[in-house]
């Protein structure tokens, strides 16, 4: 799966996100997610990561191996 792939589906999801992508190990792999959007202003941080972990569905733990996900609000 690809990083454009990844942000696509995450922004399909969460339109107002900024989303960065970094490829860990240069497999196609295994990433990191830095996901910040104003949607996830008064929700737990956990239920922030369940809205990406929702927005890439079936494709964790298949196509998609490891994700290291941040999460933040709009500074």
């Amino acid at each position: 799966m690809s990083a454009e792939t990844i942000e696509t589906m995450i922004r399909d999801a969460i339109p107002d996100a900024q989303v960065t992508i970094t490829d860990l190990a240069g497999d196609g792999d295994h990433y990191a997610a830095h996901v910040v959007s104003e949607s996830f202003r008064g929700i737990p941080r956990i239920k922030q990561q369940r809205a990406v972990y929702a927005a890439l569905g079936e494709h964790m733990g298949t196509t998609l191996h490891a994700l290291q996900l941040t999460t933040a609000l709009p500074e």
